[in-house]
């Protein structure tokens, strides 16, 4: 069997029909979702709009995908709606701010909040 009939025969078995996912009917519901690719999407639409947000979940599940089938011992684990709320620092979003503040020209001094 030649790499042409053995495409083919692929083809043939497996069908896919890659409109769905293209036109985005099936990614607007992963944003409703309570999940890493659902906080991710309400995130991006935030910033940058919807259709832009669709195309980036888009391409993180093409991606999630192919890491799942080229190796067959890899699961997937979702790291939950608040990965990326655990991972800020406060520190470094306390510093970032006050540096932006002063390069403005203003001077800063922090309390604590009673």
């Amino acid at each position: 069997m030649s790499q042409v009939e053995a495409a083919t025969w692929w083809v043939g078995w497996f069908d896919p029909d890659p409109a769905p996912l293209a036109q985005g009917r099936v990614l607007p519901p992963a944003g409703k979702t309570d999940t890493f690719l659902g906080e991710r999407y309400r995130r991006l639409a935030r910033r940058r709009g919807k259709l832009k947000a669709l195309v980036a979940i888009a391409r993180s599940i093409l991606v999630i995908v192919w890491h799942l089938l080229a190796d067959r011992a890899t699961r997937y684990r979702d790291l939950g709606a608040g990965y990326y709320t655990s991972r800020i620092d406060k520190n470094r979003k306390t510093r970032n701010h006050v540096r932006q503040l002063e390069v403005l020209g203003y001077t800063v001094t922090l309390a604590p909040a009673a």
